[in-house]
């Protein structure tokens, strides 16, 4: 048997000696930035640092590729290290020892520098998936904002639903769902349907979820499916305007009135539309009446204010749900809108519906999502009908104990005794008087608890109720964006407890 070959020097100074030097390949960067495929052209073999191999293994000159470097069995003799190497090896060691403290004064004098990284950025880029990781850590989905302390900013500006949160993790698997890899990758769904892109089954759970509640009516009803119910809103008032008019419809809405409201209508710049403020001082035979009831932002219960063979009202039911208000009569107006954002709080779900009586409005308001985003994703429409299905069942009769509606009764209760108790112990805050009515779905008189407080400022120095909330850390949004009194704030009543109860304990002590 042969004696084991010797390593040469060069093979240990390929890889650490894990590799021959005829396997040590490089792209080359010829030809294009990095990233870009190479060509058979742009690879290359190495030896010891050394240039490309040249095609056929050969240098010029015929020499193998792998005889660049010459081997040599002599070893350099050992002795005692020259001065000058002891001098330049301790200076770098004290300079690598000092460099931690250099960059702790940097940061410390230097904290917004753009390339400097706070403690707080650290703690959240250490729960952050990094680029080339894998497992559970990587892979595991967003959960929304951070958690906070005593002293975080509260951040009550959106209204975003994560109080529901703790009712769908105690509902099992009740609204899992796992779709294949092969299902939902047609733009279709139901050819037949005037919203073709629209899931059967997504169809079907919403009218139970409303036949369930009675909030609204859907015999002989279109239901449509939008990207949230904002995307319906555009719709509808794609639909609802005339392509031949002189002039864009007014669109309008009472004071104070959803921020977005004017926002979305003007932000395209729309040559069949504007907005044109508050209903009660818009004059005029054509328009289009935006009616939320419950209210955004004071949660009152609204009607049309205008009335004209002309005009055209749309009814946004987005809260018109039992956790939030009454449910004191059957809806049916001409078009009604509502989100799962508010009504079981998926709001990352993106998912909105329309309840639509005429067929060409319902049929011109598909026409709008389709040329907006080609219909609405498939997998999102599938997880919101198992989500309200799961709904239906805690109230149909079945077997499920958990209730949604009454989990989100009872918070929206206790949460709106905690901010009436915080307003009177500071002093400095209003808000609007409780109202009740007789609620059909729970068959008992229910007090109204919107999904926003509409909170006013009663100091006499403060004119600006949203500067002097961000002051304490506190952010909300100004009543100006919503037609009204800067000294009025919108607050959401939505977040999660942690956040919630800080809100509460530092409003208290504001006077």
């Amino acid at each position: 048997m042969a004696a084991p070959r010797r390593r040469t020097s060069a093979e240990l100074q390929v890889n650490g000696g894990l590799m021959p030097p005829s396997a040590h390949v490089i792209a080359s960067s010829r030809g294009g930035s990095g990233g870009g495929a190479p060509s058979r052209e742009d690879h290359a073999v190495t030896t010891n640092g050394g240039g490309p191999a040249h095609r056929g293994g050969k240098q010029r000159g015929g020499s193998s590729a792998c005889s660049a470097t010459k081997v040599s069995g002599r070893r350099r003799p050992a002795g005692r290290m020259p001065l000058w190497r002891v001098f330049i090896f301790a200076s770098v060691a004290l300079n690598v020892a000092a460099l931690p403290l250099l960059l702790h004064q940097y940061i410390v004098s230097h904290p917004h520098h753009p390339g400097v990284v706070s403690p707080d950025q650290q703690q959240h880029h250490a729960y952050a998936p990094q680029p080339g990781t894998s497992g559970a850590a990587a892979s595991a989905p967003s959960t929304g904002k951070p958690a906070v302390t005593t002293d975080s900013v509260i951040n009550l500006d959106h209204g975003d639903p994560t109080m529901f949160e703790a009712f769908w993790r105690e509902t099992g698997d009740a609204a899992e769902l796992v779709i294949p890899g092969w299902q939902t990758m047609s733009y279709f769904s139901d050819v037949g349907n005037v919203c073709w892109f629209m899931e059967p089954l997504f169809d079907q759970q919403v009218r139970r979820l409303h036949r369930t509640v009675g909030n609204a009516a859907v015999d002989g009803y279109h239901v449509l499916v939008g990207t949230g119910s904002t995307q319906l809103f555009m719709a509808a008032l794609y639909a609802l305007s005339p392509a031949d008019a002189n002039q864009p419809t007014s669109v309008v809405s009472t004071a104070p009135y959803y921020s977005s409201y004017p926002a979305v209508t003007d932000f395209l710049r729309s040559g069949l539309f504007r907005w044109a403020g508050d209903a009660n001082s818009f004059v005029g035979d054509s328009y289009i009446e935006l009616v939320c009831s419950p209210n955004n932002p004071d949660g009152a219960i609204r009607d049309a204010v205008l009335s004209s063979g002309a005009g055209k009202a749309v009814h946004d039911l987005a809260y018109y749900w039992p956790q939030y208000t009454p449910i004191t009569r059957r809806a049916d107006h001409d078009i009604m809108l509502f989100t799962v954002s508010k009504s079981t709080g998926h709001a990352g779900t993106r998912i909105g519906w329309a309840l639509v009586k005429d067929r060409e409005v319902a049929r011109r308001m598909t026409k709008f999502v389709e040329l907006n985003t080609i219909g609405v994703s498939k997998d999102s429409q599938l997880r919101a009908a198992k989500v309200l299905s799961a709904v239906s069942d805690g109230y149909d009769g079945g077997a499920s104990r958990h209730r949604l509606f009454d989990f989100g009764r009872r918070k929206m209760v206790e949460r709106w005794r905690m901010l009436r108790e915080a307003a009177a112990a500071s002093g400095a805050f209003s808000l609007p008087e409780e109202t009740s009515g007789r609620c059909n779905f729970a068959n008992e008189t229910a007090a109204n608890n919107p999904a926003f407080a509409w909170l006013r400022c009663d100091r006499e120095d403060v004119e600006d109720c949203a500067g002097f909330l961000r002051g304490h850390k506190i952010l909300t949004r100004s009543g100006n964006q919503f037609g009204a009194d800067p000294r009025y704030v919108r607050v959401s009543m939505l977040d999660r407890d942690d956040a919630y109860d800080i809100f509460i304990s530092r409003l208290a002590s504001l006077k």
